[in-house]
């Protein structure tokens, strides 16, 4: 087999067609999961900076504004701004387990992996909080002045404080599935099915 096969093997596997279907349900389901994580974790940083989303996150997503009140618009964002993390991370943890593993105990691990990556992504997202918190009003934010006074931000300590719950809660979500991928992993290839190589797509 030469190196440029083994690459693509390896960027774009094997599928087994009866495995798909599953595999697609799992991302439907994180996407969802996500999005709704996505919908509160919003909800609650609206709270402590609404200039983070009037200011700059309603203009980045202005074509998904149906006019039905801030609250809203922000549910909408946080659906929109994380559904795709959980699709990602989902299909990755059906790419690795459900294949040749029985589907309870696939869908049992994938849940698993599901909690991890939530877990984690809850404990950075609140480091965030906490080291806003403990930076204080009077720290120096000068590193964020050019954007604060373009934005024309009135309240610099909830705005940084609100960016910095959401770059912890990103970092936290790819933190989170690293973990699952690596402590969470199918039961040894000797005991996995042997399936049909007649019937399988790339993905």
């Amino acid at each position: 087999m030469s190196r440029a096969t083994q690459i693509v093997r390896y960027l774009i596997p094997r599928i087994a067609l009866v495995d798909l279907p599953w595999m697609l349900g799992v991302a439907a389901a994180g996407s969802l999961l996500a999005g709704l994580y996505g919908i509160g974790h919003d909800q609650l940083t609206y709270s402590i900076s609404p200039e983070y989303f009037t200011k700059m996150k309603f203009e980045q997503f202005h074509y998904a504004d149906f006019g039905f009140g801030n609250r809203v618009f922000v549910a909408t964002i946080g659906f929109l701004a994380s559904w795709w993390v959980g699709a990602i991370a989902a299909w990755l943890l059906a790419r690795r387990l459900i294949p040749g593993q029985p589907r309870s105990v696939a869908i049992s691990q994938i849940v698993r992996g599901f909690l991890v990556v939530l877990v984690v992504t809850f404990l950075f997202g609140f480091a965030g909080y906490v080291v806003g918190i403990w930076r204080g009003p009077e720290a120096d934010y000068s590193r964020w002045q050019t954007m604060i006074d373009v934005l024309g931000i009135e309240q610099p300590w909830h705005f940084v404080r609100v960016a910095t719950i959401h770059s912890g809660s990103y970092l936290g979500g790819l933190v989170g599935l690293i973990f699952a991928l690596l402590l969470i992993r199918p039961v040894e290839s000797a005991e996995r099915k042997t399936l049909d190589s007649t019937k399988f797509v790339r993905a």
